[in-house]
């Protein structure tokens, strides 16, 4: 049986309902999953960190990736601290090669949470990922453009001492909860701004927010509650629909995870595909090509770890994770080869 030819936005739309199609995408969302490597910057001529802070550059940026044969989405922003910054945290954005970061927390305590600003969609940063949007929307392109936003609990413990902020999830649940809800809330009025912006799908990115680190018992009461307060509250104004990524080991929480509310899980390289695809049942499969093996290992390499992952039984060809800026663009340029080797060889997959 064959399929026709579908454009790159129609082919993640259906691999995300877990429709048939002609042949896996290859996506890297941004966000925390950065896209951006410095073959990019210097075929496009621009650069970070100077793109993290200019609309235009961020939208250029990011087309460059796929119209130099990259992956075939756009995606904005390219880094985790927009919305904390926009929250009262204290960013550095790094260089060339290196992604912003939380220099200065804004509260020592969950308790404090009410000193912490609202996300204002109309200044500083956040505004720069809107207009980004925009700009690609602009376009009228058949490439799917991917609006990110960090984890609730990737957020939460960008405004406060990480470790501090897990021991009060233990120590002070109560208000734990009540900044988990401010931050929720404000996490929920930036999603829905990126999706008027002109975006098609939502990628919620919660690297800290795993059950690795929480253990099942946090991470069924602190990450998946508020992860599905976003997916819900955005659902059904989403064209394409959502992913969540979690990192880690997922053995301890396949049962929470198939209460995830998102149309998609992504994973890194530590959890095997064909695993997550026998116990997480309700939701397409993305990933999971190691980011390690795409910054280091050649381009013949990188074809065998993506036919392993498609065999495996991905929906959705992805990086693991966020991909370094010395990553070279030929090494992603064979996970794409790889993809579109499936419809030449008349693979169809029934997604269910």
């Amino acid at each position: 049986m064959t399929i026709k030819s579908l454009s790159k936005k129609e082919r993640l739309f259906r691999a995300i309902k877990r429709e048939k199609i002609d042949r896996p995408p290859c996506i890297c969302p941004g966000g925390m999953m950065n896209m951006i490597i410095e073959d990019i910057m210097d075929i496009t001529k621009v650069e970070w960190p100077e793109a993290h802070r200019d609309a235009e550059m961020m939208a250029k940026l990011t087309m460059g990736v796929c119209e130099n044969g990259g992956f075939e989405n756009f995606g904005v922003p390219f880094c985790m601290t927009v919305e904390a910054e926009s929250m009262g945290a204290t960013v550095g954005l790094g260089t060339k090669i290196n992604e912003p970061r939380v220099i200065e927390y804004p509260i020592n305590s969950v308790t404090e949470w009410k000193n912490l600003k609202e996300l204002n969609l109309n200044k500083g940063r956040t505004k720069v990922v809107l207009d980004a949007i925009k700009i690609l929307k602009s376009k009228n392109s058949d490439v799917p453009i991917i609006a990110n936003l960090v984890g609730p609990v990737s957020t939460a413990s960008s405004l406060m001492e990480p470790v501090d902020y897990y021991k009060e999830l233990r120590k002070k649940p109560k208000e734990a909860h009540e900044f988990m809800e401010f931050v929720t809330k404000n996490l929920i009025c930036f999603a829905k701004a990126e999706i008027e912006a002109g975006a098609d799908i939502l990628a919620i990115s919660d690297p800290s927010g795993t059950g690795e680190i929480l253990g099942p018992k946090l991470f069924a009461e602190f990450a998946a509650p508020y992860l599905n307060k976003i997916v819900s509250a955005i659902k059904n104004y989403t064209p394409g629909g959502t992913i969540i990524h979690i990192c880690g080991k997922l053995k301890s929480v396949y049962g929470i995870l198939n209460s995830l509310d998102s149309d998609v899980i992504s994973f890194d390289s530590i959890a095997n595909v064909k695993e997550v695809a026998n116990n997480v049942n309700n939701k397409a499969i993305m990933g999971n090509v190691s980011t390690l093996a795409l910054e280091k290992s050649s381009p013949d390499i990188i074809k065998n770890l993506s036919r392993g992952c498609i065999k495996s039984g991905v929906n959705i060809l992805s990086p693991a994770c966020g991909i370094g800026p010395r990553t070279k663009l030929e090494n992603i340029q064979s996970m794409v080869e790889v993809a579109k080797e499936s419809a030449s060889e008349n693979i169809i997959l029934k997604l269910s």
